[in-house]
Order: structure tokens, then C-alpha cells, then sequence
């Protein structure tokens, strides 16, 4: 025997004419105990703003991404070099004029700021940054030590190491800088004129850093 929800549904089944939600072409509310395509209306507008979010959500991790990446290349700052080893003159000096100290053989060179060909560090970013440089020196027995060597920003001196004297025949002497910079700032070492530097030019080196950004 048929009951009235059995007659019902037959007759609900049988029917031919529009659905309530006019938008669905399903018969779920007509075969199932629960309307399912009455509720598409709120299932599409949830869908809509799930994607929305995702979408923003991939757009943010993808900025994130980016911004890590730039720090991360950011932080690759740093240089190292000596003088070549290979130089055959006895002496690098003297000269009528101040000169930048040629460190050509590089060992570092994150970011590729540092040009050998100029001896110079240009600053990629505004912050602070480290530098330190070692000079040596040797000469024969009874000659003059003698030399002047400074730590020069954007064409004017910020640290220097000095020697002059017949006692000793070989010297060095190193300095280290805890220094501001601006981005595009230059830093170089130079020779001041009328000194020298001789023998072991491996011994004479130029290096620097970021510490941290502005």
C-alpha cells in the first residue's frame, strides 16, 4: 500500500511543470527528501567568494615570494680581493699623485659590486656597511719603509694606516670601518703619492660587507 509520502513523491516525480529554482535544471527537490538545487543560489555565491580568496590568497604568497627573493639577494653583498700576486715590479710606488691600490685578484664578490678593473665598491642600498683593508710592505735593509694608505668615500678619506721609518724592513698595518652609506655611494683604497708598497702583494687586501639595510 502506498503511502502519502510514497504518493508524493510519484506525484512529484510525474511533474512536468518549472522547478522552484528556475536557475537549476535538476529534479533534486523533487527526488530527494532535501531540496539541494534550491540551495545552488548561496552554494554559487560561497564558490564565487572561496575563489575570490584564493585568488587573492595565491597573489599575496606570490608578493611574499618576491619579497623574500629580494632580501635574500639583497643579503648577497660582499667582496673580498687582494693585490695580484703575479705583479712583477719590486714596488707598487711611488707616484706624483694619489692612486687606488689595484686588488685584482678576487676572491668574493656577492652582488658583483666590487669592479677590479676601477678598485672600487659601489653601494647597492643605503645602510650600513663594513670595510676593512690590510697593508704590507718589505723592503731591503737600509731602505726607507715608507708609506700612507687611506680608505677613501665618494673622493674623500674616512680611515688611513701610515709607516716611515729606516728600523724595520717589513711593516703591515689593518683597519676596519663601521661606515653609513647612501646607494650609489663609492669606496675605494688608495696610495698617497710619494710612498710605495713592496713585495707580497697577496698580503695587501680589500674587504667589505652590508651589516644592515635603512
Amino acid at each position: 500500500m502506498l503511502t502519502i509520502a510514497d504518493t508524493l513523491r510519484e506525484a512529484a516525480i510525474s511533474y512536468n511543470g518549472d522547478l522552484t529554482c528556475q536557475k537549476w535544471d535538476c529534479k533534486c527537490a523533487f527526488e530527494r527528501e532535501r531540496s539541494c538545487c534550491c540551495a545552488v543560489g548561496d552554494m554559487t555565491t560561497l564558490e564565487n567568494q572561496t575563489y575570490m580568496k584564493l585568488k587573492y590568497l595565491m597573489r599575496d604568497i606570490k608578493k611574499l615570494s618576491m619579497g623574500v627573493q629580494q632580501l635574500t639577494d639583497r643579503i648577497k653583498v660582499a667582496f673580498k680581493a687582494t693585490m695580484d700576486p703575479t705583479f712583477t715590479a719590486n714596488c707598487f710606488g711611488p707616484f706624483n699623485r694619489n692612486v687606488p691600490i689595484p686588488y685584482t685578484n678576487i676572491t668574493l664578490n656577492d652582488g658583483l659590486r666590487y669592479n677590479p678593473s676601477l678598485g672600487t665598491f659601489t653601494a647597492p642600498y643605503s645602510g650600513i656597511y663594513a670595510f676593512s683593508f690590510t697593508v704590507y710592505s718589505h723592503v731591503d735593509k737600509n731602505e726607507r719603509l715608507h708609506h700612507k694608505v687611506q680608505l677613501m668615500k665618494n673622493g674623500e678619506p674616512i680611515a688611513g694606516v701610515w709607516e716611515d721609518n729606516r728600523e724595520d724592513g717589513q711593516d703591515s698595518g689593518s683597519q676596519f670601518v663601521l661606515q653609513q652609506m647612501d646607494g650609489g655611494d663609492q669606496v675605494y683604497v688608495e696610495l698617497t703619492f710619494g710612498k710605495k708598497i713592496c713585495d707580497l702583494y697577496r698580503s695587501n687586501s680589500f674587504t667589505g660587507y652590508i651589516v644592515f639595510y635603512d
